[in-house]
């Protein structure tokens, strides 16, 4: 099985460096890295072409010019990218654990896409450490995080709590942190461009890729990853993102008409 791995980013060059380095260091590679940049600028561009030569697999930066919060957008654009069967999606402000992609695979399954969380790093240690630009060790990252449960690898207990971890909450997922099938996002037809601004983009994928059949699994004691603090983003547009979400659970709705298929082509650099 190949995989593709997204990594979604904007303008944090700083964050996205140590998201590169821990990749680096990953047990597993993924076989393709694509960057889907909200509209970054040149420094984080110049970062990426310095990453493209370290990196053992082809890595694309999928851009398009800052028009506000339209993570759903570049991610579909990036989606298109992608030349393998199975796709890991994280965002650019996590540093992951060495055997986050090779965890991820072990997880894999058909008509399955995966969710997984993540350990919130506090301010003061992210600014030390976006400042030295270096890992830390994972130990040290484990006990510096909030929720510690998160950091807990346990391979055996993965696969056992992968169907049952979190059935009170079906559609509870984090969007930095998933797998999918890149069939199953195609039949959907990926992110729902109508939600902008913060929220709900990835909820309401889940909610379509359950309603045509794909059910989720929760990666738990593994997948780990670590969050880099940051202030929280504009909530101007949870309600407007909320009712969307609401709307496609309770009309069932499998595909959205703002999806994947709305244009042809990418800006891949």
């Amino acid at each position: 099985m190949k995989t593709s791995l997204i990594i979604s980013t904007y303008n944090w060059p700083a964050a996205l460096e140590l998201c590169f380095k821990s990749l680096l260091l990953q047990t597993q590679m993924p076989d393709e890295i694509i960057i889907a940049d909200d509209g970054s600028g040149v420094e984080t561009r110049t970062l990426i072409q310095k990453y493209k030569t370290l990196f053992p697999v082809t890595v694309k930066h999928v851009w398009h010019a800052d028009n506000g919060f339209q993570l759903a957008l570049i991610r579909n654009k990036a989606i298109l990218s992608t030349l393998h069967d199975y796709i890991i999606q994280v965002d650019g402000d996590l540093i992951l654990h060495p055997d986050f992609i090779a965890d991820h695979i072990r997880l894999a399954r058909p008509g399955k896409f995966v969710s997984g969380s993540r350990l919130l790093l506090p301010e003061v240690f992210s600014k030390k450490i976006l400042e030295d630009c270096v890992i830390p060790s994972f130990y040290q990252l484990f006990k510096k995080g909030k929720n510690p449960l998160n950091a807990v690898r346990i391979p055996i207990l993965t696969r056992l709590l992968a169907t049952i971890y979190k059935t009170n909450q079906p559609y509870y997922v984090k969007g930095c942190n998933m797998a999918f099938w890149r069939n199953d996002l195609l039949a959907v037809n990926g992110y729902n461009e109508a939600i902008t601004g913060w929220g709900k983009e990835d909820s309401e994928l889940a909610v379509r890729l359950i309603n045509n059949g794909v059910e989720r699994l929760f990666i738990k004691f593994g997948g780990i990853c670590y969050h880099i603090f940051h202030h929280i983003a504009s909530r101007e547009q949870e309600d407007l993102n909320d009712k969307i979400l609401n709307e496609t659970i309770r009309n069932r709705i499998v595909s959205t008409p703002y999806g994947i298929n709305s244009y042809a082509e990418t800006d891949v650099c």
